[in-house]
């Protein structure tokens, strides 16, 4: 079965999980988009209000097992024309004139009624249909969240990263001039600094426009002008993988992945539709009960008044419809056949997803380690090259290269990190156990801008902590502890 958080169950969820968060920074964290986003995401409100129609279908459903109640009335004035002989054998005409009333009220309950019984069982498992796909809108509103917050975030970072690289070409620039003046540069080492000076202003005017377009795409999400986001923190840690085995994890997602669960709702849908097409050619045995009152109904009752009580049972037994039965029932039989198809589909697709993910949270912290060390190396690349340049060993190109090398190798492990939390979440989407605790450990990895982060200064990034090299937590643990506490 699938965990369905209902909208005002998930609503209070997160409402905790905000004050946990706390907070009078004035960058926007991710619980704060993530709660504005459920208020004013259209994809999202469009799923809420889906899905309660799609509840509707329970009632409509039980509809057909219920009695039937009605009532009439009715009130008519009537003229007659009567025309007949009088004892004289001659012909003669009248026109009375009067009111006739009528009151009905009738019962019909089924007794038998293979066709309700299908619309019955067909109605519960378009209920559930429904809840599965707002459970998978619901998490996908969490998955794109976090992917538009995490592509603003990044394109701050690379904000960042290209001025810090700008103004490092900037002074580059300015010392072979001034050694240039002193007759100890050469108009080469000008040249090569103003042509990697310009490249890096022409990456700072394209990182400007990525972060237009990201906090765009992140406004178009919560519903509001975003300026400043929570950085990642510099004691980021992967953390431990629970379950450890992808079997375990398939085993879950078989069980709990909403998306699987949408098309085995479909095939029971399918199941009863045939049922239902089916019971054209059954009889159907109906309890009725009327109560009637007239007063002159006819000509023939004029100035009377009748009331009848009637009770009994009422069989229908169909036996020639003109081939519409057979035919509906070959038609849903047909489309019983294509959700199995469906269903066997969705599940390989929903698999080869988990595998893809598992795999990419497990190499995340070796992945992460790597980068971590290709960034202390490029730093150390840079001071060396600095140093050999005085020695003569090396020329102004080396150095500016080494730079450029290091600028490339920060952003590869920013985009690591940002990679890792996606991964952490669509690992548990594919598993169907995403919920708003996930998030919220997500939400643990941002700090206020205000802090010490140094991604989003526009200045050199600073080298992050070591990582470890564990994964994922459980999909739903007990206690879950915050990135800076996850050992590795």
């Amino acid at each position: 079965m699938v965990r369905i958080l209902k909208p005002r169950v998930l609503a209070s969820a997160l409402a905790s999980l905000f004050l946990l968060q706390g907070g009078g920074a004035s960058a926007m964290g991710l619980m704060q988009a993530y709660e504005a986003a459920l208020q004013n995401d259209p994809t999202y409100q469009s799923a809420r209000h889906e899905n309660e129609a799609g509840q509707q279908y329970r009632a409509l459903g039980r509809s057909n097992l219920l009695p039937n109640v009605s009532v009439s009335y009715s009130k008519n004035k009537n003229r007659a024309d009567i025309t007949q002989p009088n004892f004289l054998g001659k012909l003669s005409t009248s026109h009375p004139e009067y009111t006739s009333e009528s009151k009905v009220l009738g019962l019909r309950q089924p007794i038998f009624n293979l066709d309700g019984l299908a619309r019955y069982r067909e109605g519960i498992a378009q209920a559930n249909l429904s809840d599965a796909q707002f459970s998978t809108k619901s998490q996908d509103l969490a998955l794109r969240l976090v992917g538009a917050y995490a592509d603003a975030k990044f394109a701050e970072d690379q904000l960042a990263l290209a001025t810090a690289q700008r103004e490092t070409f900037a002074e580059q620039k300015l010392a072979n001039e001034r050694m240039f003046e002193k007759g100890e540069g050469t108009r080469t080492d000008m040249l090569e600094t103003q042509a990697k000076f310009d490249l890096a202003e022409a990456q700072l005017i394209e990182s400007r426009d990525n972060l237009t377009t990201a906090r765009n795409n992140l406004t178009a999400i919560i519903g509001g002008e975003v300026t400043q986001l929570d950085g990642l923190t510099d004691s980021f840690r992967v953390q431990a993988m629970q379950p450890a085995t992808f079997e375990e994890w398939k085993t879950i997602a078989m069980e709990r992945n909403s998306e699987i669960a949408t098309q085995r709702y479909n095939v029971e849908a399918a199941e009863q539709e045939i049922a239902r097409n089916r019971a054209g050619h059954a009889p159907r045995l109906d309890f009725v009960a009327q109560y009637s009152k007239s007063d002159s109904e006819t000509l023939s009752t004029l100035n009377q008044d009748a009331t009848n009580r009637a009770i009994g049972l009422q069989l229908s037994i169909p036996i020639y419809s003109g081939g519409s039965v057979s035919a509906a029932t070959a038609q849903a039989v047909a489309n019983h056949q294509k959700a199995k198809s469906d269903l066997d589909a969705k599940t390989s697709q929903v698999l080869v997803e988990l595998r893809k993910e598992y795999n990419l949270v497990l190499s995340s912290a070796s992945r992460i380690d790597a980068m971590v060390k290709s960034v202390k190396s490029a730093e150390a690349l840079v001071l060396a090259t600095k140093q050999s340049v005085k020695g003569g060993v090396r020329v102004n190109l080396d150095v500016l290269n080494a730079q450029q090398q290091l600028f490339s190798a920060r952003k590869d492990l920013a985009q690591a990190r940002y990679n890792y939390l996606l991964a952490y979440l669509r690992l548990r989407f594919a598993a169907g156990t995403l919920t708003a605790e996930d998030l919220q450990t997500v939400a643990g990895y941002f700090v206020p801008s205000s802090g010490n982060n140094a991604t989003t200064a526009a200045v050199p990034v600073s080298v992050p902590g070591v990582l470890s090299k564990d994964a994922v937590n459980k999909p739903r643990p007990d206690s879950r502890p915050s990135p800076a506490q996850a050992k590795g």
